[in-house]
Protein backbone atom coordinates (compact mmCIF):
# COMPACT_ATOMS: atom_id res chain seq x y z
CA UNK A 1 0.00 0.00 0.00
CA UNK A 2 1.31 3.47 -0.92
CA UNK A 3 1.87 6.06 1.85
CA UNK A 4 -0.93 8.20 0.44
CA UNK A 5 -3.41 5.32 0.43
CA UNK A 6 -2.37 4.43 3.97
CA UNK A 7 -2.91 8.01 5.13
CA UNK A 8 -6.37 8.08 3.53
CA UNK A 9 -7.36 4.83 5.23
CA UNK A 10 -6.07 6.14 8.54
CA UNK A 11 -8.03 9.38 8.18
CA UNK A 12 -11.35 7.77 7.15
CA UNK A 13 -11.15 4.46 9.03
CA UNK A 14 -14.44 5.00 10.95
CA UNK A 15 -16.29 4.86 7.62
CA UNK A 16 -15.65 1.11 7.43
CA UNK A 17 -18.48 0.78 9.99
CA UNK A 18 -21.71 0.48 7.98
CA UNK A 19 -24.00 2.22 10.48
CA UNK A 20 -21.66 5.16 10.81
CA UNK A 21 -21.22 5.33 7.03
CA UNK A 22 -24.99 5.72 6.60
CA UNK A 23 -25.09 8.36 9.32
CA UNK A 24 -22.18 10.21 7.70
CA UNK A 25 -23.94 10.42 4.33
CA UNK A 26 -27.18 11.61 5.92
CA UNK A 27 -25.33 14.27 7.89
CA UNK A 28 -23.56 15.61 4.78
CA UNK A 29 -26.96 16.39 3.24
CA UNK A 30 -28.64 17.60 6.43
CA UNK A 31 -25.74 19.77 7.58
CA UNK A 32 -25.61 21.49 4.19
CA UNK A 33 -29.26 22.42 4.66
CA UNK A 34 -28.53 23.63 8.20
CA UNK A 35 -25.83 26.03 7.01
CA UNK A 36 -28.03 27.27 4.18
CA UNK A 37 -30.62 27.99 6.87
CA UNK A 38 -28.04 29.82 9.01
CA UNK A 39 -26.93 32.02 6.10
CA UNK A 40 -30.50 32.88 5.18
CA UNK A 41 -31.58 33.53 8.79
CA UNK A 42 -28.96 36.22 9.43
CA UNK A 43 -29.78 37.92 6.13
CA UNK A 44 -33.53 37.64 6.79
CA UNK A 45 -33.21 39.54 10.08
CA UNK A 46 -31.15 42.28 8.38
CA UNK A 47 -33.40 42.40 5.29
CA UNK A 48 -35.98 45.04 4.33
CA UNK A 49 -38.72 42.61 5.43
CA UNK A 50 -37.71 42.79 9.10
CA UNK A 51 -35.36 45.82 9.28
CA UNK A 52 -33.24 44.26 12.04
CA UNK A 53 -29.80 45.21 13.35
CA UNK A 54 -26.80 43.49 14.93
CA UNK A 55 -28.57 43.11 18.27
CA UNK A 56 -31.56 41.41 16.59
CA UNK A 57 -29.21 38.97 14.84
CA UNK A 58 -27.65 38.19 18.22
CA UNK A 59 -31.07 37.65 19.84
CA UNK A 60 -32.21 35.27 17.10
CA UNK A 61 -28.99 33.30 17.47
CA UNK A 62 -29.27 33.33 21.25
CA UNK A 63 -32.86 32.05 21.30
CA UNK A 64 -31.77 28.92 19.44
CA UNK A 65 -29.51 28.02 22.36
CA UNK A 66 -31.32 29.51 25.38
CA UNK A 67 -33.08 26.21 26.26
CA UNK A 68 -29.67 24.51 26.22
CA UNK A 69 -28.31 27.06 28.68
CA UNK A 70 -31.26 26.77 31.06
CA UNK A 71 -32.12 23.06 30.83
CA UNK A 72 -29.05 21.46 29.24
CA UNK A 73 -28.21 19.16 32.16
CA UNK A 74 -31.74 17.82 32.25
CA UNK A 75 -31.67 17.21 28.49
CA UNK A 76 -28.46 15.22 28.92
CA UNK A 77 -30.05 13.10 31.63
CA UNK A 78 -32.96 12.28 29.31
CA UNK A 79 -30.43 11.19 26.68
CA UNK A 80 -28.75 8.87 29.23
CA UNK A 81 -32.14 7.31 30.02
CA UNK A 82 -33.49 6.59 26.50
CA UNK A 83 -32.55 4.89 23.24
CA UNK A 84 -30.54 7.45 21.24
CA UNK A 85 -31.68 6.29 17.82
CA UNK A 86 -35.38 6.57 18.69
CA UNK A 87 -34.83 10.00 20.20
CA UNK A 88 -33.11 11.17 17.01
CA UNK A 89 -36.16 10.13 14.96
CA UNK A 90 -38.22 12.59 17.01
CA UNK A 91 -35.75 15.48 17.06
CA UNK A 92 -34.87 15.33 13.37
CA UNK A 93 -38.55 15.22 12.37
CA UNK A 94 -39.35 18.20 14.60
CA UNK A 95 -36.44 20.22 13.16
CA UNK A 96 -37.64 19.55 9.62
CA UNK A 97 -41.16 20.74 10.42
CA UNK A 98 -39.88 23.96 12.02
CA UNK A 99 -37.70 24.75 8.98
CA UNK A 100 -40.70 24.10 6.73
CA UNK A 101 -42.87 26.51 8.75
CA UNK A 102 -40.29 29.32 8.51
CA UNK A 103 -39.80 28.73 4.79
CA UNK A 104 -43.53 28.99 4.13
CA UNK A 105 -43.85 32.20 6.18
CA UNK A 106 -41.00 33.82 4.23
CA UNK A 107 -42.36 32.59 0.88
CA UNK A 108 -45.79 34.03 1.64
CA UNK A 109 -44.29 37.36 2.69
CA UNK A 110 -46.02 37.32 6.08
CA UNK A 111 -43.03 36.66 8.33
CA UNK A 112 -42.65 38.92 11.39
CA UNK A 113 -39.77 39.28 13.85
CA UNK A 114 -41.73 37.64 16.68
CA UNK A 115 -42.33 34.58 14.48
CA UNK A 116 -38.59 34.31 13.79
CA UNK A 117 -37.97 34.59 17.54
CA UNK A 118 -40.56 31.87 18.29
CA UNK A 119 -39.29 29.39 15.69
CA UNK A 120 -35.71 29.99 16.82
CA UNK A 121 -36.73 29.22 20.41
CA UNK A 122 -38.49 26.01 19.36
CA UNK A 123 -35.37 24.97 17.46
CA UNK A 124 -33.54 25.46 20.75
CA UNK A 125 -35.97 23.16 22.58
CA UNK A 126 -35.38 20.44 20.00
CA UNK A 127 -31.62 20.96 20.15
CA UNK A 128 -31.74 20.50 23.93
CA UNK A 129 -32.16 16.77 23.28
CA UNK A 130 -30.82 16.44 19.74
CA UNK A 131 -27.29 17.69 20.40
CA UNK A 132 -26.26 15.37 23.27
CA UNK A 133 -28.08 12.49 21.55
CA UNK A 134 -26.06 12.95 18.34
CA UNK A 135 -22.80 13.36 20.27
CA UNK A 136 -23.22 10.17 22.31
CA UNK A 137 -24.74 8.20 19.43
CA UNK A 138 -21.36 8.30 17.69
CA UNK A 139 -19.76 6.02 20.31
CA UNK A 140 -22.66 3.57 19.97
CA UNK A 141 -22.08 3.32 16.22
CA UNK A 142 -18.29 2.88 16.21
CA UNK A 143 -17.14 2.03 19.77
CA UNK A 144 -14.50 3.78 21.87
CA UNK A 145 -11.51 2.87 19.69
CA UNK A 146 -12.82 4.63 16.59
CA UNK A 147 -14.69 7.36 18.46
CA UNK A 148 -12.03 10.12 18.16
CA UNK A 149 -11.76 9.48 14.42
CA UNK A 150 -15.55 9.48 13.99
CA UNK A 151 -15.91 12.70 15.99
CA UNK A 152 -13.33 14.39 13.77
CA UNK A 153 -15.07 13.13 10.63
CA UNK A 154 -18.35 14.52 11.99
CA UNK A 155 -16.59 17.85 12.27
CA UNK A 156 -15.48 17.49 8.65
CA UNK A 157 -19.12 16.86 7.68
CA UNK A 158 -20.35 19.97 9.47
CA UNK A 159 -17.66 22.09 7.93
CA UNK A 160 -17.87 20.64 4.46
CA UNK A 161 -21.42 21.89 4.81
CA UNK A 162 -20.01 25.35 5.60
CA UNK A 163 -18.58 25.27 2.07
CA UNK A 164 -21.50 23.61 0.29
CA UNK A 165 -24.35 25.26 2.20
CA UNK A 166 -23.34 28.93 1.88
CA UNK A 167 -22.27 28.45 -1.74
CA UNK A 168 -25.56 26.86 -2.78
CA UNK A 169 -27.48 29.13 -0.42
CA UNK A 170 -25.97 32.25 -1.96
CA UNK A 171 -27.01 31.07 -5.43
CA UNK A 172 -30.54 30.24 -4.25
CA UNK A 173 -30.94 33.57 -2.46
CA UNK A 174 -29.81 35.45 -5.55
CA UNK A 175 -31.90 33.39 -8.00
CA UNK A 176 -35.03 32.51 -6.00
CA UNK A 177 -35.03 34.20 -2.60
CA UNK A 178 -34.46 33.50 1.08
CA UNK A 179 -37.38 31.09 1.43
CA UNK A 180 -35.68 28.47 -0.76
CA UNK A 181 -32.91 27.98 1.83
CA UNK A 182 -35.37 27.24 4.62
CA UNK A 183 -37.39 24.86 2.44
CA UNK A 184 -34.26 22.99 1.31
CA UNK A 185 -33.22 22.64 4.95
CA UNK A 186 -36.62 21.14 5.78
CA UNK A 187 -36.23 18.55 3.02
CA UNK A 188 -32.64 17.72 4.05
CA UNK A 189 -33.74 16.17 7.37
CA UNK A 190 -35.31 13.33 5.40
CA UNK A 191 -31.79 12.08 4.57
CA UNK A 192 -30.98 11.58 8.26
CA UNK A 193 -34.28 9.81 8.92
CA UNK A 194 -33.62 7.42 6.03
CA UNK A 195 -30.09 6.73 7.32
CA UNK A 196 -31.41 5.97 10.82
CA UNK A 197 -34.01 3.63 9.34
CA UNK A 198 -31.42 1.68 7.32
CA UNK A 199 -29.08 1.02 10.27
CA UNK A 200 -28.58 -2.45 11.78
CA UNK A 201 -29.37 -2.31 15.53
CA UNK A 202 -27.47 -5.56 16.19
CA UNK A 203 -24.20 -3.83 15.21
CA UNK A 204 -24.47 -1.02 17.77
CA UNK A 205 -22.06 -0.78 20.74
CA UNK A 206 -24.86 -0.01 23.14
CA UNK A 207 -24.41 1.03 26.75
CA UNK A 208 -27.13 0.22 29.30
CA UNK A 209 -29.56 3.09 29.78
CA UNK A 210 -29.50 4.78 33.17
CA UNK A 211 -32.33 3.81 35.51
CA UNK A 212 -34.47 6.65 36.82
CA UNK A 213 -33.41 7.91 40.27
CA UNK A 214 -33.33 11.12 42.29
CA UNK A 215 -30.42 13.54 42.18
CA UNK A 216 -28.92 12.34 38.89
CA UNK A 217 -28.44 15.85 37.49
CA UNK A 218 -26.54 16.92 40.62
CA UNK A 219 -24.58 13.66 40.45
CA UNK A 220 -23.45 14.52 36.93
CA UNK A 221 -22.39 18.03 37.96
CA UNK A 222 -20.38 16.70 40.93
CA UNK A 223 -18.74 14.09 38.71
CA UNK A 224 -17.57 16.68 36.16
CA UNK A 225 -16.35 19.16 38.78
CA UNK A 226 -14.31 16.51 40.60
CA UNK A 227 -12.63 15.31 37.36
CA UNK A 228 -9.98 17.82 36.17
CA UNK A 229 -9.77 16.14 32.75
CA UNK A 230 -13.41 17.13 32.23
CA UNK A 231 -13.67 20.31 34.28
CA UNK A 232 -10.72 22.21 32.79
CA UNK A 233 -11.55 21.82 29.07
CA UNK A 234 -15.23 22.53 29.77
CA UNK A 235 -14.38 25.80 31.52
CA UNK A 236 -12.11 26.82 28.64
CA UNK A 237 -14.83 25.91 26.14
CA UNK A 238 -17.38 28.02 28.03
CA UNK A 239 -15.21 31.15 27.75
CA UNK A 240 -14.43 30.52 24.07
CA UNK A 241 -18.10 29.73 23.38
CA UNK A 242 -19.30 33.02 24.89
CA UNK A 243 -16.86 35.35 23.15
CA UNK A 244 -15.48 33.59 20.05
CA UNK A 245 -17.94 31.07 18.58
CA UNK A 246 -20.53 33.62 17.45
CA UNK A 247 -19.78 33.53 13.76
CA UNK A 248 -23.45 33.66 12.73
CA UNK A 249 -23.47 37.08 14.44
CA UNK A 250 -20.01 38.44 13.61
CA UNK A 251 -19.58 37.29 9.99
CA UNK A 252 -22.79 38.88 8.65
CA UNK A 253 -21.76 42.13 10.33
CA UNK A 254 -18.22 41.93 8.92
CA UNK A 255 -19.66 41.27 5.47
CA UNK A 256 -22.24 44.07 5.47
CA UNK A 257 -20.66 46.79 7.64
CA UNK A 258 -16.91 46.33 7.53
CA UNK A 259 -16.56 45.24 3.90
CA UNK A 260 -19.83 46.84 2.64
CA UNK A 261 -20.99 43.66 0.88
CA UNK A 262 -24.13 41.53 0.93
CA UNK A 263 -25.14 37.89 0.61
CA UNK A 264 -22.22 37.13 -1.71
CA UNK A 265 -19.62 38.50 0.73
CA UNK A 266 -21.18 36.70 3.67
CA UNK A 267 -21.37 33.43 1.73
CA UNK A 268 -17.72 33.84 0.71
CA UNK A 269 -16.63 34.32 4.33
CA UNK A 270 -18.65 31.29 5.47
CA UNK A 271 -17.30 29.19 2.61
CA UNK A 272 -13.71 30.23 3.36
CA UNK A 273 -14.17 29.34 7.01
CA UNK A 274 -15.74 26.03 6.04
CA UNK A 275 -12.88 25.18 3.65
CA UNK A 276 -10.35 25.77 6.41
CA UNK A 277 -12.44 23.77 8.85
CA UNK A 278 -12.55 20.78 6.50
CA UNK A 279 -8.74 20.81 6.32
CA UNK A 280 -8.47 21.13 10.10
CA UNK A 281 -10.96 18.33 10.66
CA UNK A 282 -9.09 15.97 8.34
CA UNK A 283 -5.81 16.70 10.10
CA UNK A 284 -7.34 15.94 13.50
CA UNK A 285 -9.05 12.83 12.09
CA UNK A 286 -5.69 11.55 10.84
CA UNK A 287 -4.01 12.08 14.22
CA UNK A 288 -6.91 10.96 16.47
CA UNK A 289 -4.80 11.45 19.63
CA UNK A 290 -6.71 14.09 21.59
CA UNK A 291 -5.16 15.50 24.77
CA UNK A 292 -5.26 18.58 26.99
CA UNK A 293 -1.85 19.64 25.63
CA UNK A 294 -3.06 19.44 22.04
CA UNK A 295 -6.28 21.28 22.96
CA UNK A 296 -4.45 24.18 24.63
CA UNK A 297 -2.00 24.57 21.72
CA UNK A 298 -4.83 24.66 19.15
CA UNK A 299 -6.75 27.12 21.33
CA UNK A 300 -3.82 29.54 21.39
CA UNK A 301 -3.52 29.33 17.60
CA UNK A 302 -7.28 29.91 17.26
CA UNK A 303 -7.13 33.04 19.43
CA UNK A 304 -4.24 34.40 17.38
CA UNK A 305 -6.10 33.85 14.09
CA UNK A 306 -9.20 35.63 15.42
CA UNK A 307 -7.00 38.67 16.01
CA UNK A 308 -5.60 38.41 12.48
CA UNK A 309 -9.13 38.33 11.01
CA UNK A 310 -10.15 41.31 13.14
CA UNK A 311 -7.22 43.38 11.85
CA UNK A 312 -7.45 42.35 8.17
CA UNK A 313 -7.41 45.57 6.13
CA UNK A 314 -9.22 44.20 3.05
CA UNK A 315 -11.83 41.60 2.20
CA UNK A 316 -9.31 39.51 0.26
CA UNK A 317 -6.91 39.31 3.21
CA UNK A 318 -9.82 38.54 5.53
CA UNK A 319 -10.89 35.63 3.33
CA UNK A 320 -7.41 34.10 3.52
CA UNK A 321 -7.23 34.64 7.29
CA UNK A 322 -10.70 33.13 7.78
CA UNK A 323 -9.48 29.90 6.13
CA UNK A 324 -6.81 29.49 8.83
CA UNK A 325 -9.25 30.58 11.52
CA UNK A 326 -11.60 27.85 10.33
CA UNK A 327 -8.80 25.26 10.55
CA UNK A 328 -8.10 26.21 14.15
CA UNK A 329 -11.75 26.50 15.18
CA UNK A 330 -12.79 23.02 14.07
CA UNK A 331 -9.59 21.47 15.38
CA UNK A 332 -10.38 23.02 18.77
CA UNK A 333 -13.98 21.74 18.73
CA UNK A 334 -13.10 18.21 17.59
CA UNK A 335 -10.22 17.87 20.04
CA UNK A 336 -12.29 19.14 22.97
CA UNK A 337 -15.20 16.84 22.05
CA UNK A 338 -13.05 13.71 21.75
CA UNK A 339 -11.00 14.50 24.86
CA UNK A 340 -14.12 14.96 26.97
CA UNK A 341 -15.95 11.90 25.63
CA UNK A 342 -12.93 9.64 26.19
CA UNK A 343 -12.58 10.93 29.76
CA UNK A 344 -16.28 10.47 30.59
CA UNK A 345 -17.79 7.34 32.09
CA UNK A 346 -20.30 5.83 29.57
CA UNK A 347 -23.09 6.01 32.16
CA UNK A 348 -22.43 9.75 32.53
CA UNK A 349 -21.70 10.53 28.89
CA UNK A 350 -25.07 12.08 28.06
CA UNK A 351 -24.89 14.46 31.02
CA UNK A 352 -21.24 15.27 30.36
CA UNK A 353 -21.90 16.03 26.70
CA UNK A 354 -24.90 18.13 27.68
CA UNK A 355 -22.52 20.25 29.76
CA UNK A 356 -20.22 20.40 26.74
CA UNK A 357 -23.17 21.59 24.67
CA UNK A 358 -23.98 24.20 27.34
CA UNK A 359 -20.39 25.44 27.26
CA UNK A 360 -20.16 25.44 23.46
CA UNK A 361 -23.71 26.21 22.35
CA UNK A 362 -25.66 27.12 25.48
CA UNK A 363 -23.33 30.04 26.07
CA UNK A 364 -24.63 31.61 22.86
CA UNK A 365 -27.61 33.36 24.55
CA UNK A 366 -25.03 35.29 26.56
CA UNK A 367 -22.38 35.67 23.89
CA UNK A 368 -24.40 36.40 20.75
CA UNK A 369 -26.30 39.48 22.03
CA UNK A 370 -23.17 40.65 23.85
CA UNK A 371 -21.00 40.38 20.73
CA UNK A 372 -23.75 41.94 18.60
CA UNK A 373 -24.01 44.84 21.08
CA UNK A 374 -20.21 45.32 21.05
CA UNK A 375 -20.33 45.43 17.25
CA UNK A 376 -23.16 47.99 17.35
CA UNK A 377 -21.45 50.41 19.77
CA UNK A 378 -17.98 50.02 18.22
CA UNK A 379 -17.59 47.98 15.02
CA UNK A 380 -17.47 44.30 13.98
CA UNK A 381 -13.67 44.24 14.08
CA UNK A 382 -13.69 44.98 17.81
CA UNK A 383 -16.26 42.23 18.40
CA UNK A 384 -14.03 39.65 16.69
CA UNK A 385 -10.97 40.98 18.52
CA UNK A 386 -12.69 40.51 21.89
CA UNK A 387 -13.23 36.85 20.94
CA UNK A 388 -9.54 36.43 20.13
CA UNK A 389 -8.37 37.94 23.42
CA UNK A 390 -10.85 35.83 25.40
CA UNK A 391 -9.71 32.65 23.65
CA UNK A 392 -6.06 33.36 24.46
CA UNK A 393 -7.00 34.14 28.07
CA UNK A 394 -8.90 30.84 28.39
CA UNK A 395 -6.31 28.58 26.77
CA UNK A 396 -3.10 30.04 28.19
CA UNK A 397 -3.88 28.85 31.78
CA UNK A 398 -4.79 25.45 30.33
CA UNK A 399 -1.37 25.22 28.68
CA UNK A 400 0.44 26.46 31.79
CA UNK A 401 -1.43 23.98 33.98
CA UNK A 402 -0.37 21.15 31.67
CA UNK A 403 3.26 22.28 31.74
CA UNK A 404 3.25 22.69 35.53
CA UNK A 405 1.95 19.14 35.86
CA UNK A 406 4.74 17.81 33.62
CA UNK A 407 7.68 19.75 35.08
CA UNK A 408 7.54 18.36 38.66
CA UNK A 409 7.75 14.80 37.29
CA UNK A 410 10.86 15.69 35.31
CA UNK A 411 12.37 17.46 38.34
CA UNK A 412 11.76 14.43 40.58
CA UNK A 413 13.45 12.17 38.01
CA UNK A 414 16.53 14.43 37.81
CA UNK A 415 16.75 14.76 41.59
CA UNK A 416 16.64 10.96 41.95
CA UNK A 417 19.48 10.54 39.43
CA UNK A 418 21.66 13.10 41.21
CA UNK A 419 21.04 11.80 44.76
CA UNK A 420 22.03 8.26 43.76
CA UNK A 421 25.31 9.34 42.15
CA UNK A 422 28.71 8.90 43.84
CA UNK A 423 30.72 12.06 44.69
CA UNK A 424 32.43 13.34 41.56
CA UNK A 425 30.42 11.02 39.27
CA UNK A 426 29.09 12.51 36.01
CA UNK A 427 25.38 11.81 35.78
CA UNK A 428 24.00 10.70 32.42
CA UNK A 429 20.31 11.71 32.20
CA UNK A 430 19.61 9.65 29.08
CA UNK A 431 16.97 6.98 29.83
CA UNK A 432 18.84 3.65 30.10
CA UNK A 433 16.60 1.12 31.88
CA UNK A 434 18.51 -1.85 33.33
CA UNK A 435 15.58 -4.16 33.00
CA UNK A 436 13.13 -4.24 30.12
CA UNK A 437 9.71 -3.48 31.59
CA UNK A 438 7.87 -5.77 29.16
CA UNK A 439 6.43 -8.74 31.08
CA UNK A 440 7.67 -11.33 28.59
CA UNK A 441 11.29 -10.18 29.03
CA UNK A 442 11.51 -9.70 32.79
CA UNK A 443 12.00 -13.36 33.80
CA UNK A 444 14.71 -13.95 31.16
CA UNK A 445 16.64 -10.90 32.32
CA UNK A 446 16.36 -11.93 35.96
CA UNK A 447 17.82 -15.36 35.11
CA UNK A 448 20.70 -13.67 33.24
CA UNK A 449 21.45 -11.42 36.21
CA UNK A 450 21.30 -14.38 38.65
CA UNK A 451 23.71 -16.51 36.59
CA UNK A 452 26.26 -13.69 36.19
Amino acid sequence: MSPIAGAVRQTFRALKVRNYRLYFIGQVISASGTWMHAVALGLLVLSHQLHGNGFNVGVVTALQFLPMLVLGSWGGLVVDRVDKRRLLYVTQTASGLLALALGLLVALGTVAMWEVYLISTLFGVVNLFDNPARQTFVSEMVGNELMPNAISLNSVVMNSARVIGPAVGGILIFAVGLAACFLFNAASYVAVLVALLMMRPAEFHKHPVVARAKGQVREGLRYVWSTPGLRDPLLAMAVVGIFAFNFTTTLPLLATRTFHGGAGTYSALMAAMGAGAVIGGLVVAHRSKPSIAMLSAIGLAFGAMLLVVAMSPTEAIALVAVVFMGMCSISFIATANATIQLQADPAMRGRVMALYAIAFLGSTPIGAPLVGWIADITNPRVAVMVGGVATLAACLPLALRYLSARLPKAAVSVESEVSDAEPGEVVDFAPQPLVDDRPDKVQAQVRQIGSA
